[in-house]
């Protein structure tokens, strides 16, 4: 595969993968200030010049409980913008590579869901990506959309208050608390943005048919489960205790079973194995 590669959101932690993962292509990679996604204009122009055969776009408002006051914002970065860059990428005949999440479900389906499930978002952050969904799928035929979960990476999280990731914030919390509570009744698959990147490679690659994909680490599991994990892999001998959603107060509502099942490619490793090279 030898295509002029644009990655969107380079100096985010999925970014930095893909990045890496890409590196031999030469990406060109891109962030604020190269080019602001929410301005059309700035898009439809800067893309037009530069001719990019695969955008990857890795840019998004990722903080759920700033959504709920920063609406405005999240609906531009995750949903408008996201028409615009399929707009462009009509235009070119160019594919684009798009990440979405869990999020864009209530969470109410037991069985979890898959790739052809409809939204059903229950927070603004999740309205805010099922609105880029739909606004890619209307405005361009050649695109992957990728949704995954529970993402952890090497590099820090660009806006997100804390800027770790949930192993990092447990190792922190960890080092001031003698027992931590985590929440044991909300599931999803922890994924390694390293094989995240990976997987999205893989589907240009074999040039898998354009669509909706599920890349996420195997199995499901709950906070609680990839706290245990974590803390075991590290050796860390602290008082862990499960509690039930309704013990912990969100100031967003999230959802309860956001697993999402991959039915249509090749699956990624265990995210236990996925956890421990990360932790090495």
């Amino acid at each position: 595969m030898n295509k002029k590669i644009l990655i969107l959101g380079a100096n985010g932690m999925l970014g930095h993968d893909l990045a890496a993962v890409f590196g031999s292509q030469q990406p060109i990679l891109w962030d604020m200030p190269n080019l602001d996604i929410t301005d059309r204009e700035q898009v439809l122009v800067k893309l037009n010049e530069l001719k990019p055969e695969i955008v990857i776009n890795a840019a998004a408002y990722t903080d759920v409980d700033g959504a709920e006051e920063n609406g405005d914002l999240a609906n531009k970065v995750n949903g408008l913008a996201v028409g615009y860059l399929a707009e462009a990428c009509k235009q070119l005949n160019a594919i684009l590579v798009h990440y979405s999440t869990e999020y864009v479900f209530s969470g109410n389906k037991p069985e979890g869901y898959s790739e052809t499930d409809e939204p059903d978002p229950i927070n603004v952050y999740g309205k805010s990506k099922a609105l880029g969904e739909k606004l890619l799928q209307q405005n361009c035929e050649m695109f992957y959309l990728i949704r995954s979960s529970w993402l952890f990476g090497k590099a820090p999280q660009v806006g997100k208050p804390r800027g770790l990731n949930f192993v990092e914030t447990m190792l922190k919390l960890a080092l001031e608390k003698p027992e931590l509570k985590v929440v044991n009744d909300q599931f999803g698959k922890p994924t390694y943005t390293k094989d995240l990147a990976l997987g999205t490679k893989n589907l240009i690659e074999q040039m898998s048919p354009c669509g909706i994909y599920h890349l996420v680490n195997e199995p499901a599991a709950s906070w609680y489960d990839f706290a245990q994990k974590i803390f075991e892999l590290k050796d860390i001998n602290i008082k862990l205790l499960p509690i039930s959603s309704a013990e912990y107060v969100y100031k967003t509502p999230r959802p309860k079973n956001s697993v999402l099942n991959n039915t249509k490619t090749d699956r990624l490793r265990n995210w236990e194995e996925a956890l421990a090279e990360y932790l090495k």
